[in-house]
């Protein structure tokens, strides 16, 4: 045990905690003002749903036993024996400090989801999906990737610090939830504008500051790796920021807070599963690349496919983190970290790009298919989207009888 390392787990805990009231605000920022509050509450909702599931039996169906590499058991249910002294994966911090850090990973992964159903899903129908997809989608894949005898780490996929479970699963689970709920009404017509600027910047600067124990935290140890972490962080955030800019002012001749502030998020999201993987250099590399590879994608799937994903849950996080993990495979190097069991394609070995390429598919399909799963039985209790009319008056008031700007009049 170390005292040292515990401190430093705790006080990542607690920066990645903030990353979901943070994401409150970049999303509520970006939402239609009749709709913010509603949008704000499902990642505050979300907060108590993932802590109690958590404690009661997610954190032990992801991370004790094994059955077949896929899910865990209910040994640690309700934390029985997840105590202060070392557990399985750290040597030198309890168990339950453990169990806390990954918990505030439970809590964001569900909350990135709801950025693709803004302004139209029943926030009871929410609820209930949110419930159900933790126990098909994230127990599974948090055991498959970081559990012991997790199928996808035996494999020799690696991911640091959720690229496959938190930013794929959640893109994709927030992709599947938008093509079953539909286009908001007027999608074709309406040019939908971000309420509040402000707000998406103090959303995307806690972001920013959370993730740095995000990533640096999954060390597990406040040690060089996670010195390293930390900088691939701060720089492939930088570069897609950049990235970002230059592609606005290339597209329109004028560079927007907005496009910065997600460009210094889809860094983020690029980074995360190979922060403590690959050399600084790539983190650059990787940071310049996705800030196109999203900002094109997202214009393909809203303005050629039409697809209404709200606020690009699945254009940041899904093609964001599916990038991260490609560019994982071409980039890690075994000197940074001995988990990774061979270097990158660039080094001339494609044992690991190819087990990255076979993570990223399976992860993909069991969020796919979980949360189309757990959306139909959603619908059967209950309706997944709200009536024309709650959405036209928008569902700060017809979902939660609140509004965020009580003294505006005007045209929203």
């Amino acid at each position: 045990m170390n005292t040292g390392n515990t401190a430093f787990i705790l006080i990542c805990s607690a920066l990645v905690f903030l990353m979901t009231p943070g994401l409150a605000f970049f999303y509520g920022g970006l939402a239609r003002r009749k709709n913010v509050v509603n949008t704000m509450m499902a990642c505050t909702m979300v907060m108590g749903i993932s802590v109690l599931l958590w404690v009661v039996c997610g954190y032990s169906l992801s991370f004790s036993g094994n059955n077949g590499g896929i899910i865990g058991n209910f040994d640690w249910s309700f934390f029985k024996n997840v105590g202060m002294d070392a557990g399985p994966y750290s040597s030198t911090i309890p168990n339950l400090a453990f169990a806390g850090f990954q918990m505030m990973f439970a809590m964001i992964t569900a909350a990135l989801i709801t950025g693709s159903v803004v302004g139209r899903m029943n926030t009871k129908a929410l609820f209930l999906f949110i419930v159900l997809w933790s126990f098909a989608v994230y127990y599974p894949l948090a055991h498959m990737v970081w559990g012991a005898g997790g199928f996808l780490s035996s494999i020799g996929s690696v991911d640091f610090a959720g690229g496959n479970v938190v930013h794929i699963s959640s893109g994709i689970s927030g992709l599947v939830l938008a093509l079953m709920l539909g286009r908001r009404r007027g999608y074709e017509h309406v040019k939908y504008r971000v309420h509040n600027i402000p707000f998406v910047l103090l959303g995307a600067g806690l972001l920013w500051f959370g993730w740095f124990g995000f990533n640096a935290g999954s060390a597990l140890a406040a040690d060089g790796l996670a010195a390293h972490a930390f900088m691939t962080t701060a720089v492939s955030a930088a570069a897609a920021l950049l990235s970002w800019m230059l592609i606005e002012f290339l597209a329109d001749g004028k560079p927007t807070l907005v496009g910065a502030s997600t460009g210094l998020v889809v860094g983020l999201v690029a980074i995360t599963p190979g922060a403590g993987f690959v050399p600084i250099w790539a983190a650059i590399i990787i940071g310049l690349l996705v800030s196109p590879i999203c900002y094109y994608g997202t214009r393909f799937i809203k303005q050629k496919l039409n697809i209404d994903d709200a606020l690009d849950a699945f254009g940041c996080h899904g093609i964001g983190g599916i990038w991260g993990g490609i560019a994982t495979g071409l980039f890690a190097q075994t000197s940074i970290n001995s988990a990774a069991r061979w270097n990158g394609l660039v080094f001339g070995d494609w044992h690991l790009f190819a087990a990255q390429l076979a993570g990223i598919a399976i992860s993909i399909v069991v969020a796919a298919v979980g949360t189309y799963v757990c959306a139909s039985i959603v619908k059967l209790i209950v309706p997944l989207r709200v009536t024309i009319k709650d959405e036209m008056i928008g569902l700060d008031l017809t979902q939660q009888g609140e509004n965020a700007y009580p003294s505006f009049n005007g045209l929203d």
